[in-house]
């Protein structure tokens, strides 16, 4: 891969923009390949789920959860995985059209909705945990247990380093990575 193009494929020639000058972050490379190995995660879960069931991603995910964390609210579900409320609340929308999720109102907080799988969404579950669990452990296979450890503990510390606060409750993330007003 040409280091100065953090999308470059090996031997694959780099075209210099107009000035010749090429200046990447030394981090981008890294953030390429993380974003790749992301997508290609999701490639047994498009080629052997998704259309055998008819559940997109993220419904895909928040079943997986629920099953996980019964009695979960949204904004549990919303902590974590990282995505959008919005996109959240869609999902469980979806799911719960189609008879996999009930919602119901928590007894002990009446603001709050409890997400739990119906029978429909166990047997969903049940079928799909397998295929989970055979996606991790292919994943790390290659590794040994001490870097299986320290995969994770630098996972969380990047997790930790994008949910980031300042004193106002600010995303420290969006504010050091906001575009330059030339931009």
């Amino acid at each position: 891969m040409d280091e100065t193009d953090p999308t470059s494929l090996p031997g694959e020639p780099v075209a210099a923009p107009a000035d010749g000058v090429v200046s990447v972050s030394p981090h981008a490379a890294i953030l390429h390949r993380l974003l790749k190995l992301s997508n290609r995660l999701m490639t047994p879960f498009s080629v052997n789920l998704e259309h055998q069931y008819k559940i997109s991603i993220n419904e895909f995910r928040m079943l997986m959860l629920i099953g996980r964390h019964p009695d979960s609210a949204s904004h549990e579900l919303v902590e974590r995985t990282g995505v959008n409320a919005m996109s959240v609340s869609r999902a469980i929308a979806a799911l719960e059209r189609h008879g996999r999720v009930k919602v119901e109102r928590d007894e002990t907080n009446r603001r709050r909705k409890r997400l739990n799988l119906t029978a429909e969404g166990q047997r969903l579950y049940a079928i799909m945990r397998p295929q989970t669990d055979r996606v991790a452990d292919y994943l790390l296979s290659q590794l040994k247990p001490h870097e299986v450890a320290m995969f994770d503990h630098i996972l969380t510390t990047l997790i930790d380093t994008l949910e980031a606060t300042d004193a106002e409750g600010h995303s420290l993330f969006l504010e050091r990575t906001r575009p330059d007003a030339d931009d």
